[in-house]
């Protein structure tokens, strides 16, 4: 789903997959990101949504917004902080 505020770098859908896994493919898509670009995730509701945006704060990226897709899933918008 496209969002007029951001530009994704990359999209990775993660519905497919349970935690921890979720943050681990999350991780490995930011690490294939230059510094400042934005990874857009779509996300399950429940423990990923929980899990996943804490641990990518604990990595030092940055939240920049969450979508609910009014759907069960999210769209995560992160921007890769270091490299």
């Amino acid at each position: 789903m496209a969002n007029p505020e951001f530009e994704a770098d990359d999209v990775v859908d993660i519905t497919d997959v349970n935690c921890p896994v979720t943050f681990v493919k999350t991780k490995v898509a930011l690490e294939e990101l230059d510094e400042g670009q934005i990874l857009q995730v779509h996300i399950n509701d429940g423990e990923p949504i929980q899990n996943v945006p804490r641990s990518v704060k604990e990595e030092g990226h940055e939240i920049l917004k969450i979508d609910d897709n009014g759907d069960g899933t999210f769209e995560l918008f992160i921007k890769k902080v270091g490299d």
